[in-house]
């Protein structure tokens, strides 16, 4: 009996961890794939343009429109065929910051580190002027807020304000680890018992909100509407991190008028005016910071280039990221090492030859970092969704994504079915030597945190690459540290070769990736 119950208990496992039925891998394909990523890469190339020469990529400014257009250019001349833009309304200027210096004139003389806050404005020269320092109170009440405005009115008129109390940034005794432990890898893509990182919101249902209470974010928006109208001659943040790490995003409003001039300062410069001002002395800081609208930067773009199929030429796989960034550095890790591993990915099967069925499609997206708006538009405009489908989602066979730094890739999830992530597990084990250890399905059709997640909410089967954090989270995401610098070329050469092998793989199969049949599928999760 116990010899029984073992043998149906392998049974189980054996037909819950494997596909229905048995993929042929093309090991020859494989074989020329990693032969050519190794001997031929062009991954630091393709870098070296998209961060030295293009960087920074911000929405809808023209660094980013001329790196796009490099990449039709230069996927083009690797043989790929269709490369073009694919335009969509960001609904806003695009904006960039063409010169900036802060300088401490008293009671000391320094160069101070900042980055500009994108879609703010100039100071339309260098402006002199004394720092203030205010602190918004904690919760307000709407007449607790209106008060203090009323106190701060006269004293921030001609100032140069600082926001808040500096972030104490306690010192790193144990770092992060850079790489993660191959046993824990094989336990979360572990088919029978995987260990899922928890994605999800915390902490359970929140209780109701105090009317009485003015949200954080009305309050940020009011604090910028007082600081224009008071006369503020400019604002500085707090970047609040260690060894001069800044993080500068955006004025929400994405409107120039409704903001002062406005930088964010290293954590190190601001404690030490901080703490100088709170002697009693006096802080005269001068500004200059040239920023310039880009009025056609209101239309911006997808760019997408491809391998045509054969006998299912009209069904697509797709693999692509993001390829805008943030202002501060050249956006080397977040994302033109995702963008380029997909390059290099699409490049290696054109280099050796592949004559796909399906065609293969590579996709750079435009306004991730403003909320996956380029990835919405284009599905939106292709696919509709899985309630109200176009006729190109039902020859979708897959969008692979990779968004997570220089990192390998050690695992990937797909939405859809748990036999779909099989597929994608028998395919993609022979390169369990580069540390690549299983797909595991999802059925959460919630949008957030990167490109995949607009195919997931369509209900269309993305596939999002999960890597190695290096020093992304700790250092490099949307920092001024994110450099060339920063990227492995040996980890984007091996994510380049299995996410080929697994591109490859699902444009030759017979049939297309399984998928959640209607009956299953999650409904769209409530904002």
């Amino acid at each position: 009996m116990k010899h029984l119950l073992l043998l149906v208990g392998f049974l189980v496992v054996t037909l819950t961890a494997s596909p229905i039925a048995q993929e042929k891998i093309d090991k020859d394909i494989q074989w020329k794939i990693r032969r050519e990523a190794e001997e031929n890469s062009q991954i630091m190339r393709t870098m070296h343009f998209l961060t030295d020469v293009y960087g920074p990529r911000l929405t809808g400014s023209p660094n980013l429109k001329a790196a796009q257009d490099w990449i039709v250019k230069e996927t083009t001349r690797w043989g790929l065929k269709n490369a073009h833009l694919e335009p969509w309304s960001f609904g806003h200027p695009g904006w960039v910051n063409e010169r900036l210096s802060v300088h401490a004139i008293s009671p000391f003389k320094d160069a101070l580190v900042v980055e500009a806050l994108a879609w703010t404005p100039g100071t339309n020269g260098p402006v002199i002027a004394q720092v203030l320092q205010i602190t918004t109170p904690s919760q307000p009440t709407k007449d607790v807020l209106t008060k203090f405005f009323d106190e701060n009115r006269a004293k921030v008129k001609g100032k140069i304000v600082m926001v808040g109390a500096p972030g104490v940034v306690p010192v790193t005794i144990l770092t992060p680890n850079k790489r993660r432990e191959d046993n824990d890898v094989r336990a979360q893509y572990d088919p029978v018992n995987p260990q899922q990182q928890n994605f999800g919101g915390g902490g359970g249902p929140q209780g109701p909100s105090n009317p009485n209470i003015v949200p954080a974010a009305q309050v940020a928006e009011q604090l910028d509407q007082f600081l224009v109208a008071a006369g503020a001659v400019g604002r500085i943040n707090d970047a609040g991190r260690e060894h001069g790490q800044i993080r500068a995003f955006n004025n929400r409003t994405f409107d120039v008028a409704k903001a002062v001039p406005t930088v964010v300062m290293r954590n190190e410069d601001y404690g030490r005016i901080s703490r100088i001002l709170a002697d009693g002395t006096p802080v005269e800081v001068e500004l200059n910071i040239v920023n310039r609208m880009i009025p056609e930067g209101a239309t911006v773009y997808n760019v997408v280039a491809e391998i045509p199929g054969s006998d299912k030429a009209q069904e697509v796989v797709m693999l692509g990221g993001h390829i805008d960034s943030w202002h501060s550095a050249t956006g080397a890790t977040d994302n033109a090492i995702g963008s380029t591993t997909m390059l290099e990915a699409i490049r290696i099967l054109q280099a050796i030859g592949v004559k796909p069925r399906r065609t293969i499609r590579v996709a750079l997206w435009s306004g991730e970092e403003q909320g996956l708006l380029g990835s919405q538009a284009y599905v939106k405009e292709h696919f509709g969704m899985v309630e109200n489908p176009k006729p190109e989602h039902a020859n979708f066979a897959g969008y692979f994504n990779i968004d997570s730094g220089t990192g390998r890739a050690r695992g990937a999830s797909v939405f859809g079915p748990p036999e779909a992530a099989a597929i994608l597990r028998e395919v993609t084990k022979p390169f369990a030597d580069n540390g690549f250890f299983g797909v595991n399905a999802t059925q959460s059709r919630r949008r957030g945190g990167t490109d995949s997640t607009s195919f997931n909410e369509a209900g269309l089967p993305g596939i999002g690459i999960q890597q190695d954090p290096i020093e992304y989270n700790s250092h490099t995401w949307h920092t001024n540290l994110d450099t060339y610098e920063r990227i492995i070329e040996s980890d984007a050469q091996q994510s380049a070769m299995v996410i080929a092998a697994a591109v490859y793989h699902l444009a030759m199969r017979d049939q297309l990736l399984p998928r959640l049949p209607k009956d299953k599928m999650p409904p769209l999760p409530t904002p």
